[in-house]
């Protein structure tokens, strides 16, 4: 059911962010120090542990599915325009250097796929 993989997802927000805050009084910093970073981590960790462990229905596998592939680019998005903002008020060198690593990475794409070398297709849907 989705509704466990709210649960879930809820779980691992508020141990992330307790443990950023933790982390963030250990080191001297008066901020969440990686909160968000850890409740990915721990999200991606328990729900394929609950796949294998746990003999769950294919429903609430679904749901746990759907909520850990939705909070990942909503975190990612959130964060960019975080970055963006911090970028374009910090001044034109950092908004250079963002705009250099972003067209890095894309130059990399190609570079990276030859060398990964062939691959078999997905199967389709059809076929399992």
């Amino acid at each position: 059911m989705v509704v466990y993989g709210v649960a879930l997802l809820s779980f691992c927000l508020l141990l992330g962010n307790y443990l950023g805050e933790l982390l963030g009084v250990v080191i001297g910093v008066k901020a969440n120090v990686g909160g968000v970073g850890i409740a990915m981590l721990l999200l991606i960790i328990l729900s394929n542990l609950s796949a294998k462990k746990f003999r769950l229905k294919p429903l609430t596998e679904s749901g746990i599915g759907f909520w850990s592939a939705m909070y990942i680019p909503i975190v990612v998005a959130m964060a960019a325009k975080q970055n963006v903002i911090a970028a374009v008020s910090s001044g034109w060198l950092a908004v250079i250097a963002g705009v250099g690593a972003v067209l890095v990475s894309f130059a990399m794409v190609p570079i990276l796929s030859r060398m990964g070398g062939e691959s078999e297709p997905f199967p389709n849907e059809d076929e399992s």
